[in-house]
This record gives C-alpha cells, structure tokens and sequence, in this order.
C-alpha cells in the first residue's frame, strides 16, 4: 500500500508540501444521489418548494462548497479554481424502498500543484445536502447514497477513473 502522505514520520497530522510539485492542469471528477419519494421530486421539478427553485441553490451551494473546501477539510491546500460545474439528472427508476432520486455529477479543475478531488466530492455533498435542506419539510427520509470519485485527471499520477485497475 502507498504510504499515506498527510503524516509526519512521527505519525502527526500534517499539510503536504507541495512546493516542489509541478503546475498541472487538474480535473476531477465526483457524484452522488440523494433519493427521496416520488412527490419530492415531482415538488421539485414542478417548482412547488416553498424555499425556492432547488436545483438553482443547489448548484450555487456546490460551488460554495469547492471555494470553501479548504475551509472544512483540515489538511486541504488553498487553490485557485479555474472552473465548477454541476450537472443533476434524475433517477427515476424506484429503489428497493420506492425512491427515486436525483444525482449530481460535479467537476473541479485547476492549474496547479495539487488536485482537485476534495473540491469535487465537496462539492457533491453540499449540493445534496442543499436539495436536502430545502425538502427535508416534506420528505424527512431522503437520504444521501454513494458520494464517490469518479474520475481524476492530472499530476504525476496521471489518470484514474473508478473502475480502473490500480
């Protein structure tokens, strides 16, 4: 196993240096689902949420969320973004409970010396989150599933996609 980079041979926590690394450009790539009951999501896309259009906020809490990582996540270098997006379609296809849902699929990129993985699944959570908070009045069971990396790009490791060999 790869040694794990954020600690000190004493085994503290630390930031890396990062100073020698070269400047890349960095993408990465996240998603994840919230699932919810079938009249949630009609509310949603009918635009019948007393707080307001949610997927609007979402996508604004999401890149919040990627500005502001490095404000949450202890060990997580300031970068200067060069983009956010937010994409959400909708899971229409009912669970094993009767949910269907909505996913988000966010992308982080940058010019710089570190990736942009926690940028991305940040991201991906706040947005959830925000459609979470904005619904919870009507539907107090939704919940958050597989938040995960899908894909990084960039940086001395190249490409990885989920599902790749290591």
């Amino acid at each position: 196993m790869d040694k794990l980079t954020h600690f000190s041979d004493a085994g503290r926590a630390r930031m890396v240096d990062v100073s020698e690394k070269s400047s890349t450009q960095r993408v990465a790539i996240a998603s994840g689902v919230l699932r919810m009951q079938i009249a949630t999501l009609e509310r949603i896309r009918t635009g019948q949420i007393a707080k307001g259009d949610v997927l609007t906020v979402a996508d604004v809490g999401a890149v919040m969320a990627a500005k502001r990582t490095p404000d949450i996540i202890p060990m997580c270098h300031s970068i200067a973004l060069s983009g956010v997006e937010v994409e959400f379609s909708e899971i229409l296809e009912p669970d094993a409970e009767g949910c269907v849902g909505i996913r988000v699929v966010t992308t982080a990129s940058c010019v710089g010396q570190t990736g942009v993985e926690m940028e991305a699944l940040c991201a991906a959570n706040v947005a959830l989150l925000t459609i979470y908070d904005m619904c919870k009045a009507i539907d107090r069971g939704m919940r958050i599933e597989c938040v995960q990396l899908e894909e990084k790009r960039g940086g001395k490791s190249g490409v990885w996609k989920r599902g790749m060999a290591k």
